[in-house]
């Protein structure tokens, strides 16, 4: 999941970054990335116009729809945001966060900016800030599941908020039974499973990535949860994309982020 926060979270930052994510032309070795033509180069003294971007694949989903049970509970939604995170940008712990964040260049592949997010792990003050704004907004809203595909934030925020943490993870992963939800990439398919008992209908839960990009993960969790009639409350990410439009696939679902890469 590092690989994919910073993995996904490969789009985070710390300094703010310019705006437009470049990624290698496809080819047989490269089949999860969709290709952007580069910006022209500004000319000299000026800066450049690329965005920082992770490796997370392009998705042909749109939405996130699902036939599950879970929509329509009547619990009260939290209040929706639609910009950044409890989105008081006078907090003090949301530039620590997003400082915290480094960004390399050309990994995994070339002409990618990769947002790493092990240096915010390495810097106490600011991983605890990160759990503690998820935990001062879940705690005491009666959610019984988190749900993750990594494990970085996941079971700090369902310990302090009384919740059990389930694990979603690709095909193979998980020693159990599982049930499995498949969805697109930009040149094939992939999946997320879930053990089979691990949550029960009429359960309240809150998805967690550590980056929403594309959107195409979180849609995938919020399918399989509601497929045994889960009721998905929220999702809630360190780093959003915004170019990338993955919240619009979320449809009616709230999004809670951090901060933006």
């Amino acid at each position: 999941m590092l690989q994919r926060l910073l993995l996904r979270c490969p789009n985070w930052i710390s300094p703010p970054l310019p705006t437009s994510h470049q990624l290698l032309p496809p080819s047989s070795k490269t089949p999860l990335f969709s290709w952007i033509p580069p910006a022209p180069a500004p000319p000299a003294g000026q800066p450049s116009s690329s965005r920082s971007h992770n490796s997370r694949p392009a998705l042909r989903s749109l939405s996130c729809t699902s036939a599950g049970g879970g929509a329509g509970t009547e619990s009260q939604p939290l209040q929706q945001h639609q910009g950044m995170a409890a989105q008081d940008e006078k907090d003090p712990r949301l530039a620590r966060i997003s400082s915290s964040i480094r960004v390399i260049p050309d990994f995994p592949k070339k002409g990618i900016l990769f947002q790493d997010i092990t240096t915010l792990l390495l810097d106490t003050k600011a991983f605890k800030d990160t759990i503690d704004l998820f935990v001062d907004r879940y705690k005491g809203k009666k959610i019984s599941v988190v749900a993750a595909r990594g494990f970085i934030f996941g079971p700090p925020i369902a310990l302090a908020i009384g919740a059990k943490f389930v694990p979603m993870r690709k095909p193979k992963k998980l020693p159990g039974e599982v049930i499995s939800e498949e969805y697109s990439l930009e040149y094939g398919k992939d999946a997320m499973e879930m053990h089979v008992g691990a949550v029960q209908a009429g359960e309240r839960a809150l998805v967690i990535d550590d980056l929403i990009a594309t959107g195409g993960t979180l849609c995938a969790a919020i399918r399989l949860l509601e497929r045994v009639g889960v009721h998905v409350v929220e999702c809630a990410c360190v780093i959003e994309l915004p170019e990338l439009k993955g919240r619009e696939r979320l449809g009616d679902k709230p999004l809670f982020v951090l901060v933006n890469g």
